[in-house]
């Protein structure tokens, strides 16, 4: 039993063969470049050329799950991923059943879910989540997701945009009088957010792995950059904590490698926001199925009948 896998991001595209243990399927992971200049045709072929390579020598699929940056709208079948401005409302289901039609000459379910839910039922099915029962994923990148899964269940809401962490304000971290979308984490604490604040304050870098350079020799700016992208973070877990409960955070993303402290930053943060002991007791922990995690996340939407 197999399922396409397909992930959509800010930077990429990508879509693999998934089995019933979870495992990708030799030689059937595709991708293609995505990024905030591409068109919505662009995109969509993209999307296209994906899903026809990664069905080109399929077996038996018994449905597709997509795992897409968000905001989503489930019902509507589109997206409006926040790091893709181009592609705005883009109806992914379409594109994506087209393509899986033309490839497999019959139609097949798909299931859309946020790439953070993805990420979150992956980890507890296979990863670092595994048999605990309430689990909050994060991935922290070019943008900060996230997903919940409560007492064993997927948390989606009514749009399936639950979880997704990276739009909650954190107070403190802008000025006074900004508000909304410029004071969510995900603009605070993203790798390119956070390594644009650093130039702000005289920075001398350009991108998270010269940042990550600059950590490492010392540097004070860059330092201070990178303790307020984990402390926002920890500031956004106290917060979703308060709300859920939860027993468990996970954390991906290249930008959560940019240290080796980071996630000890992050906790310390989490704990300097955290109003009452239960909002400070989760493990908080590195995610550990690394780049796989979106793809076996997105099939697990079909391979899993608790997902």
């Amino acid at each position: 039993m197999l399922a396409l896998a397909v992930d959509l991001g800010g930077t990429k595209v990508e879509g693999a063969l998934v089995d019933a243990g979870g495992a990708l399927v030799p030689g059937s992971r595709a991708r293609r470049a995505t990024g905030p200049d591409i068109t919505r045709d662009g995109l969509a072929e993209a999307i296209t050329q994906v899903v026809s390579e990664a069905l080109a020598n399929a077996g038996e699929i018994v449905g597709v799950g997509i795992g897409s940056a968000g905001p989503i709208d489930v019902p509507g079948g589109t997206v409006r991923p926040l790091n893709l401005p181009r592609a705005q409302d883009l109806p992914i289901v379409e594109i994506v059943s087209r393509a899986a039609s033309a490839a497999l000459g019959r139609t097949v379910p798909i299931t859309l879910a946020l790439d953070g839910l993805c990420i979150t039922l992956a980890e507890h099915w296979l990863g670092a989540a595994r048999h605990v029962g309430s689990a909050l994923g994060m991935v922290v990148s070019t943008g900060v997701g996230g997903g919940i899964v409560s007492r064993g269940v997927p948390v989606r809401g009514g749009t399936g945009n639950a979880g997704h962490i990276g739009q909650l304000e954190v107070a403190g971290f802008a000025p006074d009088d900004v508000h909304g979308l410029e004071a969510t984490v995900e603009r605070i604490a993203s790798g390119p957010n956070i390594v644009r604040w650093a130039r702000e304050q005289g920075w001398a870098g350009s991108t998270g792995e010269d940042l990550a350079a600059s950590y490492a020799a010392g540097d004070p700016v860059a330092r201070s950059a990178v303790r307020r992208s984990a402390f926002a973070v920890g500031a956004a877990i106290a917060s979703a904590t308060a709300l859920l409960d939860i027993d468990i955070v996970v954390i991906g993303g290249g930008f959560a490698r940019v240290s080796p402290d980071y996630l000890e930053l992050v906790r310390e943060g989490r704990d300097r926001f955290a109003a009452y002991p239960f909002m400070a007791r989760a493990d908080i922990v590195p995610a550990a199925l690394g780049a796989d995690s979106p793809l076996i996340g997105a099939a697990a939407l079909v391979l899993r009948a608790d997902a």
